[in-house]
């Protein structure tokens, strides 16, 4: 069996690179804690085992090829974007009149990252959060479902079993996906000390709940 490794290489690498939804869903996650963000990031990769298993067994050309069901897919992620959105506006609105009121705590109020001792609980919460924006993020993303439909095909060579190569192909992509989610997370999460201040915070929670809002309007619309 052999396939276009080289093209197909390039083409993840483009793909991860681009700003998306799994990308600012990874990056908000681990800009409030590293944990979080990689569980945001493992819990994307999952939902695209989940689009690879799919495609390696037709579902995807199922679903591709009935617009209903494409559609529901599409409007489900785009809900949950917006949804997403929203939640971070609001918290950040939120936030700002504790601040106005004088609720805010005096260490956070002058930018020290002084949050509470985290519990097993705690940190089960913050796992189960992140991998669950994660991976429903990339599991109701149609684009997802598209990439393994058409473009992985485009690196598959007749000569061996379609469905064999796409899984193999499909496993490289989650593990050089987990590999650069995981650098990301890194890098953002050393931004946590300048996002301790409360109106960078704030500033940055609205930032991304609107691209978020308007990243899921996109795909409604498109």
């Amino acid at each position: 069996m052999s396939v276009d490794l080289v093209g197909f290489l390039g083409v993840v690498l483009v793909a991860y690179v681009v700003p998306g939804p799994d990308f600012l869903v990874v990056v908000s996650s681990a800009t409030d804690h590293p944990a979080k963000g990689r569980a945001a990031a493992l819990g994307a990769q999952s939902g695209l085992c989940v689009h690879m298993l799919a495609a390696a067994i037709g579902l995807s050309v199922l679903a591709a090829r009935s617009p209903v069901i494409y559609d529901a897919i599409k409007l489900l992620g785009a809900a949950y974007l917006v949804h997403l959105g929203v939640r971070a506006v609001l918290a950040a609105r939120r936030s700002a009149r504790r601040r106005r009121a004088g609720h805010e705590n005096p260490a956070h109020a002058q930018g020290f990252d002084a949050p509470p001792p985290a519990g097993d609980d705690m940190a089960r919460s913050r796992w189960r959060s992140g991998f669950t924006q994660g991976f429903l993020t990339n599991v109701l993303n149609p684009k997802a479902a598209l990439f393994f439909l058409s473009v992985l095909p485009q690196f598959v060579h007749g000569d061996g079993s379609p469905a064999r190569q796409i899984f193999l192909l499909g496993i490289l992509d989650v593990l050089i996906g987990v590999a650069y989610w995981f650098a990301l997370v890194t890098i953002a999460a050393r931004l946590r000390t300048l996002l301790a201040r409360p109106k960078i915070r704030r500033r940055w929670e609205v930032t991304t709940g609107w691209l978020l809002i308007g990243i899921g309007i996109g795909i409604a619309a498109a």
